[in-house]
């Protein structure tokens, strides 16, 4: 079954020149033909646009999905003064161990299916709120029934059952807990961060799950300055994420390799923190990605479109750098060819926008702007 949709007033392809007046083709799950609307061929149904404008599907690299329980008592300290550090995480792993699969599982949908709404059609999705070896594999297990894009971060902090043995939860993460998850695994993380793992921490966790067939990616240089950012580069990793406290020398690392800069923005704005200078990367040259880090507790949203106002807003980028990060620049830290771009023979991930411009995102912020959302070709808003 074929779809034409049509009188596109905007078409952000991703591969060149927006276009005007343009029309694509949908043929199964893949997209068929691109170009001017009055060239486009004839398909088995028709869907007209109205003039909006359309986009690739938001891919989001970098999100937490699997958990249970809710941190608003902490936010609410936040914003009544008190600082953010990494040691929340661990009231979300006691509550997540305390929750069944059930439950876990109904959590995921609910915001898997709350950022398909807004236009998100690709996420990745970390484990990380376990800490246990059986925790662990059980968050991958259900993700993985979700995406394809699921992250082993056994490595997010240390368990609190090895709070005094710290070289002994590397151990495990790097032994027991990584053969029980690298099957349900396509990527590796770890939080490099005072009050997480230190850089010869986080080698030995990331060079163990390279050997298992799983890629690296790192939480990087988030609240403060340290060798995540060039320790990523050095392992050829996917991404670094975050990336707010940089030296000259780690822009040099990254726009000399080939790791993506994931920012997300969304942690600044709830943690009111520095945010990333976007603008410094792009200039040297850096390829960036935005993602939400949706999480409970230092930035609870699945929205991209959020991101991207406040990236243009705080971090220096325009509309169509934002856009781009958010739907490409994801793509390009999953190391995905096939979605993030509009073009013939990528995957049929399309988001339809109620506004005559995609710089809408940026220029409405907080306004749901989505019009109409098709997923792997079938229309799911």
């Amino acid at each position: 079954m074929s779809t034409l949709i049509t009188n596109l007033g905007s078409l952000v392809t991703n591969t060149g020149t927006p276009l005007t007046d343009a029309a694509v083709v949908i043929d199964g799950d893949r997209i068929a033909w691109v170009g001017a609307a009055a060239a486009a061929p004839e398909a088995d149904d028709r869907f007209d646009a109205g003039g909006r404008a359309m986009i690739p599907g938001f891919v989001d690299s970098h999100a937490h999905l699997v958990f249970a329980g809710d941190r608003t008592a902490e936010f609410n300290a936040r914003m009544s003064g008190q600082s953010y550090t990494a040691g929340g995480i661990r009231t979300t792993v006691a509550a997540t161990r305390a929750a069944t699969d059930a439950e876990l599982e109904a959590n995921l949908t609910r915001f898997v299916g709350e950022a398909l709404r807004q236009g998100t059609t690709t996420i990745e999705c970390k484990s990380g709120y376990g800490l246990t070896t059986a925790d662990e594999a059980r968050a991958l297990r259900i993700a993985a029934q979700h995406t394809p894009e699921t992250t082993y971060l056994g490595a997010h902090v240390v368990a609190p059952e090895f709070k005094d043995d710290p070289a002994g939860y590397v151990e495990l993460v790097t032994g027991g807990m990584l053969d029980a998850c690298a099957p349900y695994a396509r990527w590796v993380d770890v939080f490099c961060e005072q009050g997480a793992f230190d850089g010869d921490q986080a080698r030995a966790i990331l060079t163990a799950g390279a050997k298992r067939g799983l890629i690296p990616r790192v939480h990087a240089n988030q609240l403060h300055h340290g060798p995540g950012v060039q320790l990523a580069v050095e392992l050829g990793a996917a991404s670094a994420d975050h990336c707010t406290h940089l030296t000259d020398a780690d822009v040099d690392a990254l726009a000399n390799g080939d790791t993506v800069a994931t920012l997300l923005p969304g942690a600044e704005f709830s943690t009111r923190a520095k945010y990333p200078d976007a603008r410094r990367l792009l200039d040297a040259g850096v390829t960036v990605a935005l993602s939400t880090d949706c999480n409970p507790g230092s930035s609870f949203t699945s929205s991209m479109a959020f991101c991207i106002a406040v990236a243009v807003r705080e971090m220096g980028m325009t509309p169509d750098e934002a856009v781009y990060a958010a739907t490409a620049g994801g793509a390009r830290a999953l190391r995905r060819t096939d979605v993030g771009l509009v073009g013939e023979g990528a995957r049929a991930d399309l988001l339809l926008l109620d506004a005559p411009s995609a710089v809408h995102l940026a220029y409405r912020p907080g306004v749901p702007l989505t019009a109409a959302v098709w997923h792997g070709g079938v229309r799911k808003v």
